[in-house]
């Protein structure tokens, strides 16, 4: 898979979760807050791949 197919995984996998996360525990969010956890949830992601191939070389 190259780095777009990845991207996009984690995009759509990013917005599930930030929205089930936030209708979950914050029932009334708006959708600009939803939008920004699944931006920080992408995120993280990257930077957890970072710290893991930093860590095997």
């Amino acid at each position: 898979m190259n780095s777009i197919h990845i991207f996009i995984i984690r995009a759509v996998f990013g917005a599930v979760f930030a929205v089930v996360l936030t209708r979950f525990f914050y029932p009334d969010a708006n959708y600009l807050y939803v939008a920004g956890l699944g931006i920080i949830l992408v995120g993280l992601a990257y930077f957890a791949e970072y710290l893991r191939s930093r860590r095997a070389s």
